[in-house]
């Protein structure tokens, strides 16, 4: 093996300053003197290199796309600033970096990156690679895809989900997509890990699953429910723009949430804990004492609705099947009062009262549910509950209100991407039947995701994981998908492209070093309510001979004989003016700039009016009927009772969860771990940065009731274990979490010791794979454990 050289970021800088650079091109740049230039004192002026600031923005899958400005010298990027408080449009907010942002340039230049092509030498997740050259890469990526497509066919090959990068414009995932439809397809998933639960079940109450308001519609808005939202955390588009302006007006903030995360503290007025998975019973007390003291809204209920009650009801459903039915206990005689939710939810009755009188009689409020309550096995459940809240409070297509669920908006305009051929493979899995499929395909079954076609006719055996860190990291119960992965004779070939050896790297048999954001050309798309695009252009020159995965796809296309077809005779730089240019012609009425243009700009803003989701539905319903079968909101759904499933009811209310508060296996595993998106790092995206290490380190969280029964104090190192794995962390002993509840951030990378004990802070040793009734969604959040003092041996 080639030892490959190890270099630090400020020898980089040094090497790069000593030799002339022409990869930018004729960018526009603003002259400065570069930073740290010193004038020698005899009067002669010593050469300055001249430095370009670039507006760009990040492409990794973080929600802020906010405008970064890297500060380019002789090819190297050698500080990053951010956009100047006078340049925010205040119609259209760009996110100034956060501390992720600022901590971009120590995460390129990392000297831990990978350098060079590699092949695995040892057992699969050992992590041991030998250096070998582009062109074997390439060749055994080509050869080992005409292989096995000749053995088990096209449906053998599957394209793991690629976390690290979001935006729809361009990225390796896509591409390499694109070139397998062209040879014959490939297995495709569906289902966003992020959240699907709920983009699943929206469409239960209003037909569509895009439930989102754009928040310039919320500036009037006396109360605002943060229900299990995180956003300044998780850096959710502009969200926190809007929201601390509206804190400063006087909106009054009420955040449910069993932790008082960031976002609490920053504005919430009121901080209500309640125990994970028990949101519907929550939900349910609320509806009844909203119903019982007559504070819903009769008149919106009557015109807009279907199954509220009896007299609401669809022809052929047995009585008591109605909402009213259910919250007064004609349906199981156990009326939905403040006190059965109490007992529940641990949440006060009193406090159940206030919230939902608060939230009945302020006019309008909005309920903004986040995506955190979804991802458990009763998430499709809270979804569709908080949608019926809004319902029966009137909140839904007016402005100032939101009408809950998935919450995202309608209106937003996004690139039109690469043209995707079509895929030849029709049957799909979800995101989360890959272990099985991988495993034994027979275990997929409709009833258990696949949908085009009653079965799988081949195992995975060729997988690509590009930009991802979901293998072996972010998939749930960890040790269940290593151990697929570690059998070779399961799947045959694994091509892994990131750009650090990542838990999930390590089961790579080919290994690829992968170009940043700042070394390749993209388009930003923003998440949340932001509506621009932001030009990601090409700052540096890779180091070493990290590629893009477009440029090496290009070159597998070619050993296939599809070159031409693949690439269409593009560059990488040229894709992105083709992007930019379909784009144009799909959205005419935005009068897009042209692409040089937008290289002067580095942004457009679409600028569009304000936006109230459902409002035509509500203004002119006889023209404009909801797409559901009613043609209403469907606060009874009959499509779900027609499922007849004990776990999606027809009306979304409290069915205990699995691994829940109520479940018989808390007399061996008690708490309940739940995680969060942090500061500093977009899943597991910057884990390895040393500075966003600094930020925030792994612990778990533990309320001091819970601590003082187990004998653990401040600062010590616990063992959280349950029956799918075990982990070391150190403790944080917090009333910021509720009794009975932990806590720890999502996205540390497994660090397995010799035992298997994991070392890192990563809680999907822990995590279930049990999958979601109704979208087959992920379950992660949903996990029984205990904790314990760790004595150190």
């Amino acid at each position: 093996m080639t030892k490959p050289e190890t270099i630090t970021p400020l020898a980089i800088t040094r090497r790069r300053f000593l030799q002339s650079s022409s990869a930018l091109g004729v960018l526009p740049f603003v002259s400065l003197r570069a930073a740290g230039a010193d004038t020698p004192s005899s009067g002669t002026v010593a050469p300055v290199a001249e430095e370009q600031v670039i507006a760009t923005c990040s492409t990794f899958d973080c929600g802020g796309k906010c405008d970064i400005r890297a500060h380019v010298s002789e090819g190297v990027v050698t500080r990053i600033s951010t956009r100047p408080d006078e340049a925010l449009d205040p119609e259209m907010p760009v996110m100034r970096a956060c501390v992720r942002g600022r901590g971009y340039r120590q995460f390129v230049y990392h000297p831990d990156r990978l350098k060079y092509p590699m092949k695995r030498v040892g057992k699969r997740g050992e992590g041991k690679f030998e250096r070998i050259s582009w062109d074997e890469a390439t060749t055994l990526i080509a050869d080992n895809l005409k292989r096995i497509t000749a053995t088990y066919g096209p449906a053998s090959r599957y394209v793991h989900v690629g976390t690290a990068v979001s935006g729809g414009a361009f990225s390796g995932d896509k591409m390499v997509r694109r070139l397998l439809n062209l040879d014959g397809g490939y297995l495709e998933s569906y289902h966003s890990v992020s959240m699907g639960n709920t983009a699943a079940a929206t469409p239960y109450t209003y037909g569509v699953a895009a439930s989102g308001s754009s928040l310039d519609t919320l500036a009037e808005t006396r109360l605002v429910i943060l229900w299990g939202h995180n956003p300044n955390e998780t850096i959710f588009g502009h969200t926190n723009h809007y929201f601390q302006q509206m804190k400063r007006n006087g909106t009054r903030f009420v955040v449910v949430d069993p932790r008082y995360s960031d976002t609490a503290a920053s504005l919430a007025d009121e901080w209500i804990p309640l125990l994970p998975t028990t949101d519907n019973a929550l939900m349910d007390a609320m509806m009844y004492v909203i119903i019982t003291e007559n504070l819903h809204d009769k008149d919106f209920i009557a015109r807009y609705t279907l199954g509220f009650d009896e007299q609401s009801m669809p022809a052929g459903v047995p009585e008591n099947e109605s909402l009213v039915a259910w919250l007064t206990g004609k349906k199981d005689g156990v009326a939905k009062t403040p006190e059965w939710a109490e007992k529940i939810t641990h949440v006060p009755a009193q406090t159940i009262r206030q919230l939902a009188r608060d939230y009945a009689t302020t006019k309008p409020a909005a309920l903004i549910q986040g995506w955190g309550p979804q991802r458990h096995n009763c998430g499709e459940r809270t979804a569709r509950g908080s949608t019926l809240l809004a319902t029966i409070t009137g909140n839904v297509g007016v402005k100032g209100g939101w009408a809950a669920g998935y919450g995202g908006i309608g209106n937003r305009k996004f690139t039109t991407g690469p043209e995707m051929p079509d895929n030849p493979v029709k049957e799909k899995i979800s995101v989360m039947n890959w272990v099985q499929a991988a495993d034994d395909a027979a275990q997929v079954t409709p009833e258990q995701g696949l949908t085009g076609g009653d079965k799988l006719n081949s195992n995975i055996r060729l997988l690509f994981s590009l930009a991802g860190n979901y293998l072996a990291n972010q998939n749930p119960d960890l040790h269940q998908a290593v151990k697929v992965l570690e059998d070779a004779s399961k799947i045959e070939f694994i091509v892994v492209s990131d750009l650090y050896l990542t838990p999930s790297a390590k089961y790579a048999d080919l290994l690829l070093p992968e170009t940043s954001f700042m070394e390749r050309w993209n388009i930003g798309e923003t998440w949340g309510t932001g509506n621009y695009l932001m030009l990601s252009e090409k700052l540096i020159e890779p180091e070493f001979e990290r590629r893009s995965d477009y440029d090496w796809l290009c070159e597998v296309a070619h050993k296939l004989g599809l070159g031409e077809a693949f690439s269409q005779g593009r560059s990488e730089q040229q894709w992105i003016e083709h992007i930019w240019e379909q784009t144009r012609q799909a959205l005419p009425e935005e009068k897009l700039p042209d692409f040089a243009t937008l290289r002067q700009q580095r942004h457009h803003y679409f600028k569009s009016a304000p936006y109230v989701a459902f409002e035509e539905n509500i203004r002119d319903p006889d023209n404009h009927p909801f797409p559901t079968p009613s043609g209403k909101i469907e606060i009874f759904s009959q499509r779900l009772y027609d499922m007849q499933h004990p776990e999606i009811p027809a009306l979304s209310h409290y069915v205990p969860a699995h691994e829940g508060p109520e479940d018989a296996l808390r007399q061996k595993y008690p708490l309940q771990l739940i995680t969060w998106k942090g500061k500093n790092r977009a899943n597991s995206t910057q884990y390895a940065n040393p500075w966003l290490q600094e930020v925030q380190q792994q612990k778990l969280w533990i309320n001091p009731r819970d601590a003082d029964r187990r004998g653990v104090v401040q600062g010590d190192t616990v063992r959280i274990h349950n029956d799918r794995g075990v982990c070391l962390v150190v403790v944080e002993v917090t009333p910021r979490i509720i009794p009975g509840v932990v806590a720890m951030q999502a996205g540390a990378w497994w660090q397995p010791d010799a035992q298997g004990v994991d070392r890192g802070g990563c809680a999907n040793v822990l995590s279930s794979a049990r999958i979601t009734a109704l979208a087959k969604g992920n379950s992660h959040q949903t996990m029984l454990v205990e904790v314990t003092k760790h004595e150190s041996v």
